[in-house]
């Protein structure tokens, strides 16, 4: 239910701000943004998966953070970043 290497090296050079750039706001935002659509779709099928489910909770709100923290710090970057990703 991870994200395979090649799928955190598309969205890391897609939202990156520089070349090798993984810790960024943006780049964590949208790694997590992946993952919980992944750990969605499997939860469809799964519905009693609840282990699965305590994780995913768990994303949301540690996306919810760091959006809010991006909101605070640099609200350009955080237009920027809603823009692409739809948040």
């Amino acid at each position: 239910m991870s994200l395979s290497t090649e799928e955190k090296k598309t969205t890391i050079n897609k939202y990156g701000i520089h070349d090798g750039d993984t810790g960024s706001p943006e780049v964590q935002i949208a790694l997590l943004s992946a993952q919980i659509e992944k750990l969605s779709e499997h939860l469809k099928d799964n519905k009693k998966d609840n282990h699965s489910r305590r994780g995913l909770l768990q994303m949301v709100g540690k996306r919810r953070r760091l959006i809010q923290y991006l909101k605070d710090s640099n609200s350009e970057r955080y237009d920027e970043l809603s823009k692409k990703l739809k948040v």
